[in-house]
């Protein structure tokens, strides 16, 4: 564990600097590459907008602090700033060119951004971003029975578990991933895929299921990532040619790349699940002490 995450580290500090000076399509100049695709920064300083416009307003109407608390603001920005981070850094540019990046960018987008942003509360800041007229139409819309039934569906725990795990999987077939490299408008497909149904998971276990539940999905994703990452990490050929075709720039051979790649998956990954799952079964317990008969979805405050 300690020689990958060293590997990692290396590679990136390494990656960085270099690709200030990569040519080809690399930006020139003295700084790093960062990406500002309209496609992918519009929705975010929408997002953002729309949740600091909506705070203010909660507060000055129930009082600062109230409805929203401070924690969860601060979980919503720290989320939005490694989604933002990892979509327009130069870690961004380095996925392109370097399997083992792309990956990183992944984990951090789906296992570290998305839980951080439903426990943020967006939906209710949103709401209170619109008028009131608007804000009580849109609350009866979401509240309607199709609405209702739509959302149900997909964050129950299990559906919501598939449907990331669908993303996930169906994304890393080769065939599917290298195409995402020249094509940027199956990346943005890639990505938006990746972290719509990390957010349905995410709000499906913080918002719908019991503490025990969430650890049991938590501990199903980290098995099928897991065995996904050992896939690619022990793979005995390259299977994504295009993805790894840069990876010699930064010292490395494809295969290294990919299984760099994998590894990235495998540990990093399975760790903030295992994690997770354990404060799940930590809260149990907690709960357990104070209410031993009484069941209840964990429903953050």
């Amino acid at each position: 564990m300690r020689k990958i995450a060293a590997r990692i580290a290396g590679l990136l500090a390494a990656a960085l600097p270099a690709a200030a000076l990569a040519h080809g399509d690399a930006p020139h100049g003295d700084g790093l590459p960062w990406t500002f695709d309209p496609w992918v920064v519009t929705p975010l300083l929408a997002t953002l907008l729309l949740y600091g416009i909506g705070l203010a307003a909660l507060w000055r109407h129930a009082g600062t602090g109230r409805g929203i608390g401070f924690s969860h603001a601060a979980a919503y920005l720290c989320g939005w700033l490694v989604l933002a981070g990892a979509l327009t850094s130069p870690l961004h540019w380095l996925g392109e060119h370097l399997f083992t990046a792309h990956m990183i960018e992944h984990e951090l987008a789906m296992a570290v951004a998305a839980p951080l942003l439903v426990l943020g509360r967006p939906m209710a800041a949103a709401l209170w971003a619109f008028p009131l007229s608007t804000r009580q139409r849109l609350t009866r819309i979401t509240r309607s029975r199709p609405a209702r039934a739509v959302w149900g569906a997909l964050t129950l725990p299990p559906v919501a578990t598939v449907l990331h795990g669908l993303a996930i999987w169906v994304w890393h077939v080769p065939q599917f991933f290298d195409a995402t490299v020249t094509q940027i408008g199956l990346h943005r497909l890639q990505h938006l895929s990746f972290v719509l149904t990390a957010l349905l998971f995410w709000w499906a276990l913080l918002r719908r299921s019991h503490p025990l539940g969430a650890a049991g999905h938590l501990f199903v994703t980290m098995i099928h990532t897991g065995l996904l990452g050992a896939l690619l990490t022990f793979a005995p050929r390259v299977l994504y040619a295009r993805q790894t075709f840069d990876a010699m720039r930064w010292g490395l051979t494809p295969l290294e790349d990919q299984q760099l790649a994998g590894a990235v998956m495998w540990a990093p990954g399975g760790l903030i699940y295992a994690g997770a799952a354990l404060g799940f079964i930590a809260l149990h317990l907690a709960r357990q002490g104070r209410q031993p008969t009484e069941f209840s979805a964990l429903r953050i405050p």
